[in-house]
């Protein structure tokens, strides 16, 4: 539909992968390889950092990692379920998405150490809380979108997303009962519930609890022109309304470009009436040329 790509602005997602990718390579100059966590305490997230009042721990560690493997994986999912995430959401709710189930994730992971510490460890480091969110909205946007997973990097598994999430829970409670592989499960477990609450109890608050359907789809993704209105009127103004005389190029520039920019920052939810009328005429008229 756009006229140049070029032009269109560097996604979120791409942008934490880069973000991930520097602070990394810093954490390996300043502490060694493989990155180690700094000794000062000032930015891995721990039960003493929050205690002297380093509050910008719950951000900061969702950068840090604790080696090359453990990175790699983190910015694999973020690109996988990012991506989609943020092109239905819009940028602004994908990064709130994002940070607030790395936030909530390392909340509880400190919660945890605070009632067992011999059972929870101690400083914490990761975008994984984050990741999960992505992964758990992901699978409330697109239930039952077929997945391919690796198992031990070569065994391929087949499965839908709404499965995933289900089996990620489960592996993330059993950690937590059974802990003893390092991994911080509790922040994990947070991060789904972060993600699962916030597309579907945030952004859909009007929806009654009652009945609560956690894979029952509500935003429709990823539809920029093929969208038809429901409302239907006797008094109904034609497609002309919508400019249609213009020539196509002036066609989308004008009336069409607008409302992917809307789309991309605030979801596709955030379509009136009207925009999907211009959007289902600029579909009539590409299919004409």
């Amino acid at each position: 539909m756009r006229q140049t790509t070029s032009e269109q602005p560097l996604s979120f997602t791409v942008l934490l992968l880069i973000v991930n990718a520097v602070v990394f390579v810093m954490q390996s100059l300043f502490y060694g390889y493989p990155p180690r966590l700094p000794p000062d305490g000032l930015f891995a997230l721990s039960v003493a950092g929050l205690s002297q009042g380093y509050v910008w721990q719950l951000l900061t560690y969702q950068f840090m990692h604790g080696g090359l493997l453990h990175l790699l994986l983190n910015c694999w999912a973020i690109y996988v379920f990012g991506r989609e995430v943020e092109e239905s959401l819009g940028k602004k709710n994908f990064l709130i998405l994002y940070f607030s189930s790395g936030v909530v994730g390392g909340l509880l992971q400190i919660l945890g150490a605070l009632w067992l510490p011999n059972h929870f460890g101690g400083a914490v480091v990761g975008a994984s809380a984050g990741v999960f969110g992505l992964v758990a909205a992901f699978a409330v946007l697109y239930p039952e979108r077929p997945l391919t997973l690796l198992l031990f990097f070569f065994i391929p598994v087949h499965l839908r997303a709404k499965y995933l999430l289900w089996f990620s829970a489960l592996l993330a409670l059993f950690g937590i009962a059974f802990p003893g592989d390092n991994v911080a499960h509790a922040a994990h477990l947070g991060g789904m519930l972060t993600g699962l609450a916030y597309v579907r109890w945030i952004l859909h608050a009007a929806q009654p609890m009652v009945g609560w359907q956690p894979f029952r789809r509500r935003i429709r993704p990823r539809e920029l022109v093929n969208v038809h209105s429901q409302k239907t009127s006797l008094w109904r103004r034609p497609k002309s309304s919508v400019a249609q005389d213009l020539p196509p190029g002036e066609f989308i520039s004008r009336e069409v470009d607008p409302i992917l920019d809307k789309i991309s920052e605030h979801g596709i939810q955030s379509l009136t009436a009207r925009e999907r009328q211009i959007l289902e005429a600029a579909r009539a008229k590409m299919a004409r040329r």
